[in-house]
């Protein structure tokens, strides 16, 4: 660490609604020498409406990692930088994370002014109980993926919570649908704006309601409710269980398509009955 006053200030700012960008934020903005921006034009707008001058850069993901060693060589020759996402709360599922990780690999000082953020004000929306939650940034973009994911998860006893492009949820809720039937969702859409939108249901419904509307607009946030707790419980060796499992593949269905319909009507995940068919 070298003795200059540089340092890095991560400043989270509103996901939405203005007024909850905080006086320390506005602080940090009016007294750093340079504010690096996601986006320039966001953040500028942003700054002109609290009449603040300032130099902006920008460093989203297309040019973070290769300007970090140059913001950090300009931290420790005592510049104060601040960083702003284009909403919510930077270095959090946000290339913000590979400046202060360098910040920190060199032993700068690095300040964080907290600020609104999408993930924590979902899971307060969407009224699950739980002591847990498990945040995953940005769903994968192709099925297969996806419903890999949601199965490696099923059994953590927390919700799960996603940011998905408005044009993927339907798809991302029919996966969820499938692989985790007897689970609540709850999608939070455009929070803290002016059409903000909740809509809660178990996993079926709520997929069935979004398919129909076609696509969304805006940001959204999709929340898994935590497994109850009898979710999961099936008995390989129960004759019921496998006697159905019997059926299904008597019908011409492939062991993974079986397991598929079962885990639907046991209301559980693939996985749990994996092992009945192979």
């Amino acid at each position: 660490m070298t003795g200059s006053d540089g340092k890095l200030i991560v400043v989270g700012t509103p996901i939405g609604n203005r007024g909850d960008f905080s006086p320390r934020a506005e602080e940090a903005l009016r007294g750093a020498d340079t504010v690096c921006a996601e986006d320039t034009r966001v953040t500028g707008r942003l700054l002109s409406l609290l009449g603040i001058e300032a130099h902006l850069e920008r460093c989203d993901e297309n040019v973070i990692a290769n300007r970090a060693p140059q913001l950090v060589e300009r931290i420790a020759g005592g510049e104060v930088i601040a960083f702003c996402s284009d909403a919510g709360m930077p270095a959090v599922s946000d290339p913000g994370a590979v400046l202060v990780d360098a910040c920190r690999e060199a032993g700068l000082p690095v300040e964080v002014v907290p600020g609104p953020t999408a993930v924590a004000t979902a899971i307060a929306a969407s009224g699950f109980a739980t002591t847990a939650f498990f945040f995953g940034g940005f769903l994968p973009r192709k099925s297969a993926e996806r419903c890999r994911l949601l199965e490696g998860l099923s059994d953590l006893d927390a919700c799960l919570a996603f940011y998905e492009s408005p044009h993927r949820t339907a798809a991302a809720l029919a996966d969820i649908a499938q692989v985790l039937p007897a689970r609540q969702v709850c999608l939070c859409r455009e929070l803290t704006k002016l059409h903000e939108e909740v809509l809660r249901g178990p996993a079926p419904q709520v997929a069935r309601q979004v398919a129909e509307r076609g696509d969304l607009k805006g940001e959204v946030v999709l929340v898994v409710g935590p497994p109850a707790a009898d979710e999961g419980r099936i008995d390989p060796r129960g004759p019921a269980t496998q006697a159905r499992a019997q059926e299904l593949l008597d019908t011409g269905m492939s062991p993974s398509r079986a397991a598929k319909a079962l885990a639907a009507e046991l209301g559980v995940s693939k996985n749990a009955v994996y092992d009945l068919f192979h």
